[in-house]
This record gives C-alpha cells, sequence and structure tokens, in this order.
C-alpha cells in the first residue's frame, strides 16, 4: 500500500543547454524486455558489451514514476535549504575514517591551487532501512522516511535486481548469483537511495580556469544510478581513446555505471570507469547542480576474490584482480568501502591531493 505523502515544496528543473558537446555515445537497455528469457538474453549481450566498452549506459523503461523521482529531488532541495549550522549536527563522527551516512559539507578539496578556491560540493548519504544502521536525520527527511523507504525498495527490486541478474547471464552464471550477495536485508555499507547531492554554482569566471567541480575516480562498489536531472556536468574518460566526453541528460532514462567491486570480482572483465564533474555548459552555470543518486554494493562479508566458477572469465583469461596478481590479501566489501572512503578522505580530496595505495596492491591515483 502507498505511503502517505508529507506536504512539501516542487523543484523546478532548468532547461537542457542548447551548446554542441563532444557527448559520449552509450548504450540504452530497456528493461520493459527483461521479463521473458529471451528477453534477458538479448538485454545481457548488450549489457556486458555497454560495460565492457564503457562502463556507462543508459536505462529506460525501468518501472520507477517520474512523479516519485522528482519526489526525491524536491526532498533533496528542502534537506540542501537548511541552514548550514543544522546540516553540520548531521556530519559522521567517524568521517576521518572513512564513514560516509550523514552530512559531508563542502570546501573539503582545494579546486584551485594558485588561489585556493575550495568546492562547493555538499553530500547527504542515507543508511540502509532495517537494523543494521539507526537513522537521525533533519526534519525534511525524517517526516518522509516513510516516502524514502519505499522508494529505495522499488529501485532494489525494479533496477538493481535485475541488472545483477544481467550480470549472471553475461557471464553464464545462475541467475541469482549475484542478487544473493547484494540482498537489501544483508547488512552492507549500501546507500538507499542513497545521496542527495549538490554541487553549488561557482562565478563563471571562477569556473573559467577550475580543472572541475569533484575530480575524475571511479566508484567503489557495483553498481551507481544517477536519476536524470538537466544540468550537464558528468564526464567520463572514454577507455578507448582516453578521451573526456560528456553524459547527456536524456529525458525519462537513468544514468548507471559498473564500479569497483564488479571490476574486481570479474578481474577486470567489467569496467569502473573514471569519471568526474565540471563545471556545467555557460548557459546553466546560473544553477546549483543537484543529483539524487542510488549505490549498490556487495554485502560487508563478501570477498572481492575473482569469480573463479565463471565458464566466460576462464575462457577469456580474466582469472586475477590486482590483489591476487600481487600476492596480496583480497579485501571484503565491508574493507574495501572504509579503506577508498579514508583514502578519498585523505588522498585525492585532500590538500596533497596524492596518488597512493587505497590498500596493499591496489594503488589509486587522481584524474584530472
Amino acid at each position: 500500500m502507498p505511503v502517505a505523502v508529507p506536504t512539501l515544496g516542487s523543484f523546478e528543473y532548468v532547461a537542457q543547454t542548447k551548446e554542441q558537446l563532444p557527448w559520449a555515445d552509450l548504450v540504452t537497455l530497456d528493461l520493459s524486455l527483461y521479463e521473458t528469457p529471451e528477453g534477458r538474453k538479448e538485454l545481457a549481450k548488450t549489457f556486458i558489451a555497454a560495460v565492457r566498452e564503457k562502463g556507462f549506459f543508459y536505462v529506460k523503461n525501468f518501472g520507477v514514476s517520474e512523479a516519485a523521482v522528482n519526489r526525491q529531488f524536491a526532498l533533496a532541495k528542502a534537506f540542501y535549504d537548511l541552514p548550514l549550522e543544522e546540516k553540520r549536527q548531521y556530519v559522521p563522527d567517524n568521517f576521518e575514517q572513512g564513514g560516509f551516512n550523514g552530512y559531508m559539507p563542502a570546501g573539503r578539496i582545494v579546486v584551485d591551487p594558485n588561489t585556493g578556491l575550495r568546492d562547493k560540493v555538499e553530500v547527504y548519504n542515507i543508511p540502509k532501512f532495517g537494523s543494521d544502521f539507526t537513522h537521525s536525520h533533519p526534519a525534511p527527511v525524517a517526516r518522509n522516511l516513510a516516502v524514502i523507504e519505499e522508494f529505495v525498495r522499488t529501485v532494489q527490486a525494479k533496477i538493481v535486481e535485475p541488472l545483477l541478474t544481467l550480470v549472471a547471464i553475461a557471464l553464464e552464471l545462475p541467475e541469482d548469483y549475484f542478487r544473493k550477495i547484494h540482498e537489501y536485508e544483508v547488512k552492507s555499507e549500501h546507500l538507499t537511495n542513497g545521496r542527495y547531492m549538490k554541487c553549488g554554482k561557482h562565478p563563471m569566471s571562477d569556473n573559467e580556469r577550475l580543472a572541475s567541480w569533484v575530480p575524475g575516480h571511479t566508484d567503489l562498489g557495483s553498481f551507481t544510478l544517477l536519476f536524470r536531472q538537466p544540468v550537464a556536468g558528468l564526464q567520463i574518460m572514454d577507455p578507448l581513446t582516453n578521451e573526456w566526453k560528456w553524459v547527456k541528460p536524456q529525458d525519462g532514462l537513468l544514468t548507471v555505471n559498473t564500479c569497483d567491486a564488479l571490476q574486481l570480482m570479474t578481474g577486470g572483465y567489467v569496467r569502473s570507469t573514471i569519471h568526474r564533474v565540471m563545471p556545467p555548459p555557460k548557459d546553466q552555470q546560473h544553477v546549483d547542480r543537484l543529483g539524487v543518486l542510488y549505490f549498490s554494493r556487495p554485502q560487508n562479508n563478501v570477498k572481492l576474490a575473482t569469480i573463479q566458477d565463471s565458464p566466460v572469465l576462464n575462457r577469456e583469461g580474466y582469472v586475477k584482480n590486482p590483489f591476487e596478481a600481487s600476492g596480496n590479501a583480497v579485501p571484503t566489501m565491508e574493507e574495501w568501502t572504509f579503506a577508498k572512503q579514508k583514502w578519498q578522505r585523505t588522498g585525492y580530496l585532500g590538500a596533497m591531493k596524492a596518488s597512493k595505495e587505497v590498500l596493499p596492491g591496489f594503488p589509486e591515483k587522481v584524474y584530472t
């Protein structure tokens, strides 16, 4: 039964950019085909080609209403409209150790070393629903927790689980192989809807000299889902050409990328593609860039070792990830999550932006 919806203001979307930009050529998956075995098989072929070549793709007909997505943007706006001192009450106590559930204020990254100019990126992460995490939130979020939970469970069931099934089919594994290690009710450092992200606008004079709003990086889980908003800014480094390409916001489509955990578990067969956030085109630089994202990660106790029972990986020779190839210990998802989050706080988000090992056997670097 649908939950009661508290009164909330709306979020106004701006017009699409009219600038002609070098857009990435991304595949679109149509999840309406998922309901039949033949459709799943065809989707799996399209999916694996997309994530091996680009690591990013679009999804349409994904079963979440436009109204439900719009409400999440309205909630994000309501949160970021709060006074800074109120938002700061929700910074996680273990922030420097890699903790991330709660509020992360702006100003963590020096985006212009010549002037010391800092970023204007704010993040609010909401933990999984269930008994593993406590929920303490400011009023706009607290009043809408039932709405948020309904949204994220729908996203998990209608988008994430089908995508996990497609990975398994493509690797010639049982269809539930990845679903079993991504069960929502089992503890993982898994963000629910899971992130409200605000990239605050900079003056145009600042944007002209900034290398980026968010430096190049890869995501640490299995999938990142970015719900459509029209302010351009996301770029990917094309794995085939090493050129930066813009990802075009598309009406009615979801942008998805595969991440580190899948790359590690497939020995590099699936890509975790480098991406960054740039200042928007000039005709959109007068507004903030608000994002609603969902992160899917394996359960905490899952070891990120290369899968040994995939006929595809064995045939193609993808049998070791960097930890295994270097003789180092393979981390669990929990160990990987906190190690990379801590590295981001002290590495590419730190003052020195130092490239270094996230864990022994896995060197990470800063991508400009």
